[in-house]
């Protein structure tokens, strides 16, 4: 991890510990930031994610790949973890920076957020999100966002704590060969 992004990751983290905030544990849960050495763990509820949202055999990522991108010469996304009182995982989120030309400032974008069977509805997800955005308030971000898929039950969770649906955009993505042939044209 670069001196830079360290020191912007850590300083909003020295800050949370500091105060009565989700970073501290809270009933049975501690929120706490990611490192190399959870890798495996994360890919773990990666797969375990990718399980729930019925497509078992879409995670291509290895314990590498965790490791390179999260924690490498140039890091591409930060993560928290959700443990339980013996200091297991139990949830994660996964999340890295935006950028908004309208508003000119940067967001935080969550790619991943993920709590396993056992620590549901018991405030587990509301814990690592309300983590992020004590993160993205730090860092003076003015969007905190997400996808969901239609199905998910979660959609609930995730209004009553004021996300909102944004029905005007659609998700559009490009991948493998169709890059190449872009790139190439």
């Amino acid at each position: 991890m670069s001196g830079q992004m360290l020191a912007r990751t850590l300083q909003p983290m020295i800050a949370i510990y500091q105060g009565n905030s989700p970073m501290t544990t809270n009933g049975t849960v501690a929120i706490r930031a990611a490192n190399r050495q959870d890798a495996g763990s994360i890919l773990e509820m990666i797969r375990e994610l990718a399980e729930f949202e019925n497509e078992p055999n879409a995670v291509k990522a290895d314990e590498k790949d965790i490791e390179r991108c999260g924690w490498g010469e140039k890091p591409y996304f930060e993560a928290l973890i959700a443990e339980d009182d013996a200091g297991r995982p139990v949830g994660f989120a996964l999340y890295y920076r935006t950028f908004s030309t309208w508003e000119g400032r940067h967001g935080v974008f969550v790619e991943d957020l993920y709590v396993k069977q056992t620590a549901r509805n018991q405030g587990t997800g509301r814990k690592l999100l309300s983590a992020v955005a004590q993160i993205a308030k730090n860092e003076g971000c003015l969007r905190l966002e997400l996808n969901v898929l239609h199905w998910n039950p979660a959609r609930d969770f995730y209004h009553g704590i004021g996300f909102r649906h944004l029905d005007e955009w659609l998700p559009y993505r490009l991948e493998g060969n169709d890059i190449v042939r872009l790139a190439e044209a």
